[in-house]
């Protein structure tokens, strides 16, 4: 049947990936963070506090008073090409796209702000990808983080009058692919380093601790990555004393124990000098491990007391971003559950 000479023009079929992570303010200043946390911290998966409750408390005081200070962490670790956040997803979609070839369209969303799933989702059906695999940028399982994905590609699904068929990608925190792209890279970082740590610390993003209870397997997922990357290291650095801490603690709810903040501290008074951490709970860095490990870390395990005072050794490495290690294991995931589409 000939096409009617006013039908729309239709792209070729083609498969997709599309990459997400957290998100990011769309510049470091005071009112874009404040629009940034008023769409994270107004989704119901990430404050389980009933809504009626929580969103006089969001929108009376924490936007009135968060902003300023979560937007002086951000401008100190800003960088010419803007959120290293987004310049490191952007970066990892452009090498993944370079190692799957023209067969496969690829790109790249944030969970809140911008670019935001249901636009890239619609620019990607556009282009003719009528299969495509989301793939959150989360090894660990977190209904706040990997859930609250998949719920707004359902958002950006239920718009759409002609969906795509999608796949997602599973967690993968205990993947043999993982774990070796992670010892590969932190035991390139570790010797490379100018001093020999005492401790290596694995510092995983908090949640609060009711979260656990209610049967959320992030705590369990990070304890698992730790301890496969620990059985790993102590190959090669068998005198290395490896620990797990969780960050970003936030409000007066019990989180996940141990705390960073509270570890630096202890191991600086126990006598322990020399100190590295890595963040295997993270795909890319940002304001998480620039500034709050980075920066606020530093300050906390140098003030503590110990023998040492202020003449101690601390070192945060970064993540997998898009090197070599962390792309070609992001390259074997995808191309493993893209099989059958490719």
């Amino acid at each position: 049947m000939k096409r009617p000479s006013d039908h729309p023009p239709v792209a070729a079929p083609r498969v997709g990936v599309m990459l997400v992570n957290l998100g990011t303010p769309q510049a470091p200043t005071a009112a874009a963070v404040r629009t940034y946390l008023a769409e994270f911290l107004s989704d119901p998966r990430v404050v389980e506090i009933p809504r009626a409750v929580w969103l006089p408390i969001l929108h009376g005081i924490i936007l009135r008073t968060r902003p300023a200070k979560s937007a002086h962490a951000y401008a100190q670790v800003w960088t010419a090409d803007g959120s290293p956040l987004a310049a490191i997803t952007q970066a990892q979609a452009q090498d993944l796209q370079g190692r799957m070839g023209d067969t496969v369209m690829v790109d790249w969303a944030m969970r809140y702000g911008a670019p935001s799933i249901p636009d890239v989702l619609g620019r990607m059906k556009a282009a003719g990808c009528e299969r495509i695999l989301v793939a959150p940028l989360y090894p660990q399982y977190s209904g706040a983080t990997t859930a609250s994905v998949i719920d707004r590609l359902g958002e950006g699904l239920g718009a759409m009058r002609w969906q795509p068929a999608i796949r997602t990608l599973p967690p993968y925190y205990d993947d043999p692919a993982h774990i070796e792209a992670l010892w590969a890279d932190i035991s390139a970082q570790l010797r490379g380093l100018a001093f020999v740590p005492q401790v290596l610390l694995l510092s995983f993003h908090g949640m609060p601790e009711r979260t656990l209870h209610l049967g959320d397997p992030y705590h369990c997922q990070c304890r698992k990555t730790a301890r496969l990357l620990g059985e790993e290291l102590a190959r090669e650095f068998p005198g290395l004393r490896v620990e797990t801490s969780f960050q970003s603690r936030f409000g007066r709810a019990k989180w996940l124990e141990p705390s960073t903040e509270d570890t630096l501290a202890r191991l600086a008074r126990e006598g322990v000098g020399r100190v590295a951490i890595a963040a295997p709970g993270f795909s890319a860095d940002c304001v998480e491990t620039l500034e709050e490990l980075a920066i606020r870390g530093r300050e906390v395990f140098e003030e503590a007391g110990g023998p040492y005072q202020g003449k101690k050794d601390y070192a945060v490495l970064e993540c997998l971003n898009a090197g070599a290690d962390g792309m070609a294991m992001l390259e074997a995931l995808v191309r493993r559950e893209l099989m059958g589409w490719v």
